[in-house]
């Protein structure tokens, strides 16, 4: 059965509930680790542009939200704009001069900066805390119930009985992990361990390539190798256990992040695959249509989603701030103003020119070229 699409505004809604928590707890991320080290806090803006809603505080801090719900940020004393480029110490009281947040020790302004993309993580681990306490953790075994005839598990010597071992070189102690790990490897060669008896045996498999389609109609490209395992069982776990299982779920969503941002740097999946602000917006109405259960994982995966391109290391992001205090650290001076201006102002140009790629791979997952080239032709 094929589910209809929500209407746009739901969709808008859905995306602004889901992408605005995230970015306040990104941004309280930032503030409430720089307040810990005494640095204050100009402006603490949710979204960018015009300002549509805004109240300064009592230590002077101006709350405000914009217009455009992209993001956020939080102007600390001494940055010289939003991307905290380092404005002139004489510019500066020395009553700022202590609050700033470039005069601080650099260890100091590395966990400010490491802050957001943990504090989307710690959201995560909750998220799946608290689902784990509710309905129990998904751990299927990981032998091999049967086989699909003429599956690529089968041509590979897979036999009924052997337990997954490992796939990719990734560890596969339960079903959950070989799907992950398969799914998003469509017709790649790859080593395939398992357990047969007393013995350890490895073999090469070429993952299978389907197309399914989702309950909305979309279609996807996933991989497969045709085994069956054993019946899904949810285990209950004790409190002390479940942050790190949470822990655990989150670590490996994010590795699985990593895995597929390299199959697009190597070429073996197309870029065509990144979605942008559209695609997420369309997931999220899709997904709150669904329930508010399927709604709030997703928020857990785009919080993991955040935090993980947050560290990537690209100047404007969080990542690209962490790799120049690194830097700093080993040469013991930071980088040149000249070098950190023109490095900013790169990351800036990649930054918008990949927004305006995905948001074009956006707008042709929903139709529009093929429409336009339809009423051309």
């Amino acid at each position: 059965m094929i589910l209809e699409q929500p209407p746009v505004w739901f969709i808008m809604i859905a995306f602004v509930a889901a992408i605005g928590p995230l970015i306040v707890i990104h941004e309280l991320g930032h503030y409430w680790v720089a307040r810990l080290f005494g640095v204050g806090a100009e402006t603490f803006s949710i979204g960018f542009g015009r300002q549509v809603l805004g109240w300064t505080d009592k230590r002077g801090t101006r709350w405000k939200i914009g217009w455009l719900p992209l993001g956020g940020y939080v102007k600390f004393i001494g940055d010289e704009d939003a991307t905290s480029t380092t404005a002139s110490d004489s510019q500066l009281s020395p009553e700022d001069q202590q609050r700033s947040f470039h005069l601080k020790p650099v260890w100091q302004r590395f966990l400010v900066v490491l802050a957001g993309p943990m504090a989307n993580f710690i959201l995560a681990i909750l998220i799946f805390a608290a689902f784990f306490a509710t309905i129990g953790v998904p751990r299927t075994d990981n032998n091999v119930v049967a086989l699909q005839p003429g599956s690529p598990a089968e041509v590979a010597g897979v036999k009924p009985g052997d337990h997954v071992i490992s796939i990719a070189d990734r560890s596969t102690p339960t079903f959950e992990d070989i799907t992950k790990v398969v799914l998003i490897r469509p017709l790649e060669r790859v080593p395939l361990v398992v357990e047969r008896g007393d013995q350890t045996v490895t073999l090469e498999i070429v993952i299978g390539a389907h197309e399914q389609v989702d309950r909305f109609g979309q279609h996807f490209r996933i991989g497969r190798i045709g085994i069956l395992g054993g019946e899904r069982t949810f285990v209950r776990l004790s409190a002390p256990e479940l942050i790190p299982a949470a822990a655990s779920y989150t670590l490996s969503t994010t590795v699985g992040m990593v895995d597929f941002l390299w199959q697009i740097v190597s070429g073996r999946r197309s870029v065509k695959d990144l979605g942008g602000p559209i695609k997420i917006a369309q997931i999220a109405g899709q997904q709150a249509s669904l329930g508010l259960p399927d709604f709030v994982l997703l928020v857990a995966l785009l919080s993991i989603n955040l935090g993980f391109i947050n560290l990537l290391p690209v100047p404007m992001l969080d990542g690209g701030h962490l790799f120049f205090y690194a830097v700093e650290a080993v040469r013991r001076r930071p980088l040149s103003a000249e070098a950190l201006d023109w490095a900013f102002r790169g990351g800036l140009a990649l930054i918008l020119a990949l927004l305006v790629f995905v948001t074009f791979n956006d707008l042709g997952s929903l139709g529009l070229w093929d429409g336009l080239q339809r009423l051309i032709g």
